[in-house]
């Protein structure tokens, strides 16, 4: 059975972060918009849009002590709605030929769940290390069709027990690549835990990294 909640689109907002949270009554609530112009990704970092682009947020009550890795859940929701040429980069970016697409941002307070995602749909002069989903603009309303997708999906998995981190690992660009995070640290990714840590081999150690920027190195 499909978990009702409440959609709302907009042309432009401020942040679909702050409007679904401030909607959220007895029902989940997904805010969709085409464009932000106060977004903001990770540990508050600016998020700069596409001329097509989704901004898409899912407001929920969540168990006080829930312990599932949300951004890996909303990760594989994503590889879910936008195809099989996404990929995961840990813990919260989505990429295609190693440049970034989208983002997840996870925020957690007083047993509420907000999960947002931003993609860009598409972008002809993009910045470098940045891409787009689509080669050629999909048009003014694509961002609904994607963003209800991958609602629907995220919210399915949240109903659900447990996560399917077997279906992350496949999607998760990280494994098996050679990685640095920080504050200073350097090996290679070889696992990811039930708890969304990811494991790294340092040497002859194996490390648990559970949050932080991670970046992949570029052979």
């Amino acid at each position: 059975m499909a978990t009702p909640y409440w959609q709302m689109r907009r042309e432009e907002v401020p942040s679909t972060q702050d409007l679904a949270r401030s909607e959220l009554a007895a029902l989940p609530v997904v805010m969709i918009a085409a464009s932000q112009t106060a977004g903001r990704g990770r540990s508050g970092a600016g998020w700069i849009s596409a001329p097509r682009a989704l901004a898409v947020s899912v407001a929920t009550r969540i168990r006080s002590l829930e312990d599932r890795p949300l951004s890996l859940v909303a990760g594989v929701a994503a590889k879910r709605a936008l195809g099989g040429v996404v990929g995961l980069k840990w813990p919260n970016d989505l990429e295609i030929d190693d440049l970034k697409v989208g983002g997840i941002l996870v925020e957690k307070s007083e047993g509420v769940a907000v999960i947002g995602m931003g993609v860009n749909l598409w972008w002809p002069e993009s910045p470098d290390d940045l891409g787009a989903l689509f080669d050629e603009d999909p048009g003014p309303h694509r961002h609904i069709e994607v963003g209800a997708l991958w609602a629907a999906e995220l919210l399915a998995l949240m109903r659900a027990d447990g996560w399917p981190i077997d279906e992350y690992r496949v999607g998760c660009l990280t494994l098996g690549r050679e990685i640095v995070w920080e504050p200073e640290g350097s090996g290679v990714a070889v696992d990811v835990a039930p708890s969304g840590a990811l494991l790294v081999r340092v040497g002859q150690q194996i490390v648990e990294i559970r949050s932080g920027a991670v970046r992949h190195v570029r052979g």
